[in-house]
């Protein structure tokens, strides 16, 4: 049980996603530190009007913490080399890859371990509301977290790795070579058949082994017999991951 009463000792980790809301409250100096609340949102109605709801209605959200972590779980995300970003050109850079969109706020992590820089967008409106509410919140690319964690998981071995992480109709895979990132992408997936075809097509693509290379799977798994059925077929080494979910909130965590 959470005593807020405490806050000010704990940290405070919201993930944003078309998927739904998810709050974690992280107690450092409790046996069972981590306690997750999952909100539904109204797809009728934008990302910040979902919020202003469950702000409303949530006491817990309406607490001092410690940290304020914000995740953006979105396809909208780039990637670009340290050495080659520039703070002024991040704009440019990001729309390059992605569709200009009204109201939105672009802005960027840097992963020193990994010499890389991701850039991203969040909505105007809902940054501005967040910002209001935790003036000291940290706002990251759910690709932040799970690139830092994974790049580490994969140095074990000497096989390559793959790690595809499921959302509601998006697969988001990254691959990796003894701790180094090959590839990180994100793919629309309505159906099982769709996230075994981009798999296989990245593997592919990326020449990895059938026999020796590993794929890790994480995340919301609603087919997973089938899903790991199929992929046995081409791929020997197939494994879920444990925890299956919430590795985001959990890597940013351990970077405390």
């Amino acid at each position: 049980m959470i005593d807020l009463t405490k806050s000010k000792q704990y940290t405070l980790s919201i993930r944003l996603s078309t998927d739904g809301f998810s709050f974690s409250i992280y107690n450092p100096i409790n046996e069972d530190p981590l306690s997750l609340i999952e909100k539904e949102i109204d797809t009728s109605i934008s990302l910040t009007a979902n919020l202003k709801n469950i702000f409303h209605e949530s006491d817990f959200l309406s607490y001092s913490y410690k940290r304020v972590n914000i995740i953006m779980a979105s396809k909208r995300f780039t990637i670009v080399p340290l050495d080659f970003f520039d703070e002024e050109q991040s704009e440019l850079l990001f729309y390059h890859n992605h569709s200009k969109k009204e109201n939105e706020t672009i802005t960027y992590n840097i992963l020193k371990k990994n010499n890389i820089v991701i850039i991203f967008g969040i909505d105007k409106s809902t940054y501005a509301f967040l910002n209001e509410q935790y003036p000291e919140a940290r706002f990251y690319s759910q690709a932040t977290p799970l690139i830092e964690y994974l790049s580490i998981k994969s140095r074990l071995g000497n096989s390559k790795k793959m790690y595809a992480t499921f959302r509601k109709d998006t697969i988001d895979i990254y691959c990796f070579e003894r701790g180094h990132l090959l590839l990180a992408n994100s793919f629309s997936c309505t159906h099982t058949e769709d996230s075994i075809y981009y798999l296989l097509y990245v593997w592919k693509q990326m020449e990895f082994n059938q026999e020796r290379d590993e794929l890790h799977l994480t995340g919301i798994l609603s087919d997973k017999e089938i899903l790991m059925n199929e992929l046995k077929k081409f791929i020997l080494q197939v494994f879920i991951m444990n925890p299956a979910s919430n590795i985001d909130i959990q890597a940013l965590l351990s970077c405390e």
